[in-house]
């Protein structure tokens, strides 16, 4: 079950990779355990605590028509001190 969609790299996101913690942008039907055992699985590493949140909703005018796009929840989640997820892959 495949339910993480992409990371998500901004300016706050990277200034919290300095305190081990990663965000995810993740299905809006998952919830945390499901989340936290793709991650360590997928990853080997050891997640401590893990936080959601859902960002706002954005309007988008199509044909005089209100739409709103498809949802989304976010996770972010502090690691172990000595473990770490890559980001990019090194070729």
């Amino acid at each position: 079950m495949d339910r993480v969609k992409n990371p998500v790299l901004t300016e706050k996101t990277i200034r919290l990779l300095e305190k081990k913690q990663h965000s995810f942008d993740v299905d809006s039907n998952s919830n945390k355990t499901e989340i936290k055992r793709w991650i360590e699985h997928f990853f080997d590493v050891k997640v401590i605590a893990m936080n959601s949140h859902r960002p706002p909703k954005k309007k988008r005018y199509v044909n005089s028509v209100i739409e709103h796009p498809i949802r989304y929840k976010r996770m972010i989640v502090t690691l172990q001190p000595r473990n770490s997820i890559p980001l990019f892959s090194k070729k």
